[in-house]
């Protein structure tokens, strides 16, 4: 598969995977939704690297450098992505993170020399601009279901978003070098998500309620966080590793940022009621400015 059929399959996988953590992540909490599904996806992709024989592919050194990207990505990134889920819904999550595209292009071209050209700076410009217009004109007041309702203060869930966008984007870059060796991607992507697993049990030895609260699964809870989790985290996740192996940093990121334009349909779909002019202006800038850069 090339890579831009990967990194836009990625993007595919997370849309679908989103939708679906919607309802367990707002009705655990970030935190607890993100342990639950990191556990799951770990044994899943454990079980996938066996069957490869990914494992003996990677060095001590290759092994410390990924644990960093799951770290910095996946165990800050997605405690800060599910819980600006919870608190926005999935069409303002995933238009935030399609910050990572343009802060990845742009940490490539000053940490690993990938040539920003002006086209692809333009394009970058372009995604944020779509990225605060549809934030900023995506509310529709006449939309009440409870995905587009939001939880606690915007600016907050904004933050959040952000920081969430800026932790993928960190953490694919570490992983880039890794990955163009060729490492396995499943190998990869269980080592990554198998650090924020562990990280995320630990958190529970801390006497704080919020990382040591426990819940009870029912199977209203555990079937879609085991889809989502298969979806956005196995699969979305070693597709995007598989990209990174053979394309370039900030091209992997930009189109796997085009979620927010997978997802508005769907949720269309879904709610019935179409997305407000703004999401749409908002999601036709995304892809603008991905066409710009590729």
């Amino acid at each position: 598969m090339l890579p831009e059929l990967s990194a836009l399959a990625a993007a595919l996988c997370w849309s679908f995977g989103g939708l679906i953590a919607a309802a367990p992540a707002r009705a655990l909490g970030g935190v607890i939704f993100t342990r639950v599904r990191m556990l799951l996806v770990f044994i899943m992709l454990c079980a996938g690297t066996l069957y490869t024989g990914g494992w003996g592919g990677l060095s001590l050194d290759q092994s410390l450098i990924l644990i960093t990207s799951g770290f910095t990505g996946i165990l800050l990134g997605d405690v800060a992505l599910f819980t600006t889920l919870g608190r926005l819904g999935p069409r303002r999550t995933a238009i935030l993170f399609a910050c990572n595209a343009p802060m990845t292009a742009l940490l490539a071209w000053l940490f690993l020399d990938e040539v920003l050209e002006l086209h692809v700076l333009i394009g970058c410009l372009t995604i944020t601009a779509g990225v605060i217009c549809a934030v900023a004109l995506g509310s529709d007041r006449h939309n009440s279901h409870h995905w587009e309702q939001v939880r606690g203060p915007l600016v907050t869930g904004i933050l959040l978003g952000l920081l969430a966008a800026l932790g993928q984007s960190v953490g694919t870059l570490i992983a880039k070098p890794v990955m163009s060796s060729g490492v396995d991607p499943v190998a990869a992507s269980a080592l990554r998500v198998g650090t924020a697993a562990f990280g995320l049990q630990a958190l529970r030895l801390l006497p704080v309620s919020l990382w040591s609260k426990t819940v009870t699964l029912t199977p209203q809870l555990l079937i879609p966080i085991i889809a989502s989790g298969f979806l956005g985290m196995g699969l979305g996740m070693t597709l995007l590793l598989y990209a990174l192996a053979e394309g370039e940093a900030g091209m992997v990121a930009t189109l796997s940022s085009t979620t927010p334009v997978l997802v508005l349909p769907l949720i269309w779909i879904k709610t019935g009621r179409s997305p407000s002019i703004g999401a749409w202006l908002g999601a036709l800038l995304v892809i603008t400015g991905t066409a710009l850069i590729i």
